[in-house]
């Protein structure tokens, strides 16, 4: 074809062809880049009329789930907010970084980055629009806007984009939010069997459910602008909520309740090739996922190399990996309150582990107690009105709770203690520890401990030093204290340990067992009160100020005092202090006027942390003489 014209104009001609070529499929490649529309609403699970919820008002995400991928069994990983968009925004779990803690900032890792700085590497407009809330210090810029006026729309010309828009119509303090006009009626709201039927709780219900049909309008407007702009088929657009219900013993638990979240992903026909061999329209996955997986399934589906950090694993996309066999939740201090559990998921059975039993599930939370159904709920718990399921909340944990999700949606019938189970128990402990050593969960040290640690570097690097952080003695030590000990006896190894962490568990098996009736050597505690690290010295006063005479006790509140009054002395330590004085009910005659020089403010720590010794000051100072 080309033979008509000489050897340098047919080079020239060939070399066109190809251009045009590599041009066109480049094009092509461009074309199939795809736009990434995440629409998020806070304290949410899936009451939705698409996940069969027949009493929810949610005709625009129903849309949006009939041509989408609606996945059933998606765990938020943390039941609150800041430790679960930290779990998105690294594809870590926090549990690794020292960043499960509610309203805490750490240092990350250098090599650490989080996914949105990839987009915007790999050339994409990235904004938020507008909350944030990761407990960790950012690396360097993350979005190109993060505000409440952060749009595509300000975007350059045809430039591929990433955008977040969160509603907090359905935030916890939204349910509560007096004067409300209602329009769902109360008296025909489920109420779960953990909750009693009472006239606060129904109207708490029912208006969550008023404020989940005025997010489904917000979410239907942003899908019109995105119509509108015609952007419709270039753009994949996820939908989720970002844990349970902002009603007690779903937002902050780790049962269904608190974790099961809504997630949707629509792929248009046009960009359908970015997730070849599945079918993407109006259908159900079942397979358990969690927000761990979803920065590694955008990277995924947008064609960005996941990094080896990162520990979930993409859905979607030619990066996609199996299914694993179980799914990870996790709880740590909750506002101004310490605790920690860990959840283990299969498609059939629900692990706890409840590593501070000797706590109840209602530990008093400032603003957990705003909610009308919480205030209802405590005070017909202490005027003996609730049946046991209804009861269990305001009580001290079982150490292990073991639900079947195919029979007890609500997980109400325990059965760690079945025979019958005992396989399942067995298997759930393996995986418990299996997971806890291969991701250095650093909640088996006190926050305090692992802030000490690090020093300048970041929490995680402590973890993975297997030297400074020797995990496996830590959790057979701490299974020891709060599973297996039947007397306290049996501690007595690990409250002389040389390491503090190991002394820690042995102070938190001691507590586990006296709160099941076991009796306690106060003498041979109270040497602890002079502890190197002033969280066991805090632990041990409040184990002698609990069990010990009187003058022990005195000598205990005293102690405590002087922890929690330490100006420059260790934050946590003076937050555990103070919640053992608590704990202990210490009269204000006790207190005296000591309580009133104690300093609210964190010292050197960011001011997210500064409300907690706060709180509990006025929680002591607020009881009665």
């Amino acid at each position: 074809m080309l033979s008509f014209i000489g050897p340098a104009a047919r080079m020239i001609c060939l070399w066109s062809i190809v251009t045009v070529c590599f041009a066109v499929s480049a094009t092509a490649q461009e074309e199939l880049r795809p736009n990434i529309l995440w629409i998020s609403s806070e304290d949410n699970g899936p009451q939705l009329g698409c996940y069969s919820d027949d009493y929810a008002t949610t005709p625009n995400i129903d849309q949006l789930a009939s041509k989408s991928i609606r996945f059933t069994n998606c765990w938020s990983n943390a039941p609150v907010c800041a430790p679960a968009r930290t779990t998105i925004i690294t594809g870590m779990w926090p549990t690794s970084l020292g960043a499960q803690h509610m309203r805490s900032e750490v240092r990350l890792p250098d090599n650490v980055r989080l996914f949105p700085q990839l987009f915007r590497e790999a050339g994409y407009y990235c904004t938020n629009n507008a909350k944030e809330d990761y407990n960790l210090l950012k690396p360097g810029k993350v979005w190109d806007e993060s505000s409440n006026k952060a749009h595509w729309r300000n975007r350059k010309k045809n430039q591929p984009f990433f955008a977040v828009f969160n509603f907090q119509t359905t935030h916890e303090s939204q349910i509560r939010a007096r004067p409300h006009q209602a329009k769902h009626d109360a008296n025909k709201v489920f109420v779960p069997p953990y909750h009693p039927d009472l006239p606060d709780v129904r109207r708490d219900w029912a208006q969550y459910y008023d404020k989940l049909e005025e997010m489904d309008q917000q979410v239907g407007g942003v899908l019109r602008q995105l119509e509108e702009d015609g952007l419709a088929e270039d753009t994949i657009i996820v939908y989720f909520g970002d844990h349970g219900s902002g009603m007690p013993r779903g937002k902050r638990w780790l049962y269904q309740s608190g974790l099961h979240v809504p997630l949707l992903i629509h792929i248009p026909s046009k960009l359908k090739s970015l997730a070849p061999n599945v079918a993407t329209s109006g259908t159900i996955n079942t397979e358990l996922v969690g927000f761990i997986d979803l920065a590694p399934t955008m990277l995924s589906l947008a064609g960005i190399t996941i990094p080896q950090t990162m520990q979930g694993r993409a859905i979607l996309g030619n990066q996609a990996k199996p299914e694993p066999d179980y799914m990870v939740g996790f709880r740590d201090r909750m506002d101004e309150r310490y605790d920690c559990s860990r959840a283990v998921r299969d498609h059939h059975y629900l692990y706890i582990r409840n590593w501070m039993p000797y706590r109840p599930q209602g530990q008093y939370l400032e603003y957990m107690f705003q909610t009308p159904t919480t205030l209802a709920w405590k005070k017909a718990f202490d005027e003996g009105q609730l049946n046991e399921v209804q009861s269990f909340f305001w009580k001290p944990k079982p150490t292990e709770e073991l639900y079947d999700l195919t029979k007890d949606p609500y997980q109400t019938v325990n059965l760690a203690a079945d025979e019958t189970h005992k396989q399942t128990l067995d298997a759930m402990r393996k995986r418990l520890r299996e997971w806890t050593l291969t991701t250095r969960d650093l909640g088996l040290m006190h926050e305090s401990t692992f802030h000490h640690l690090a020093g300048p570097k970041s929490p995680r690097e402590i973890g993975l030093d297997t030297a400074a952080y020797p995990l496996d003695v830590i959790f057979d030590a701490a299974d020891l204290a709060v599973r297996q000990a039947t007397s306290t006896d049996e501690l007595k190894p690990l409250l002389t340990h040389t390491d503090a962490r190991v002394r820690y568990w042995g102070l938190q098996g001691v507590l586990t067992l006296t709160s099941r009736g076991n009796s306690v050597d106060v003498a041979a505690i109270a040497p602890l009160l002079k502890d190197s690290d002033p969280v066991n010295s805090a632990l041990a006063g409040e184990i002698v100020g609990r069990y010990g005479t009187a003058e022990q006790r005195a000598q205990a509140v005293a102690k405590l005092l002087d922890i929690a009054s330490e100006k420059d002395g260790d934050y946590f330590a003076r937050l555990q202090a103070l919640l053992a004085l608590d704990f202990m009910d210490a009269s204000p005659a006790e207190l005296g006027t000591n309580v009133d020089a104690i300093s609210t403010q964190a010292g050197k720590l960011p001011g997210r942390y500064a409300p907690y010794v706060e709180r509990t000051i006025a929680r002591l100072k607020s009881k009665s003489p």
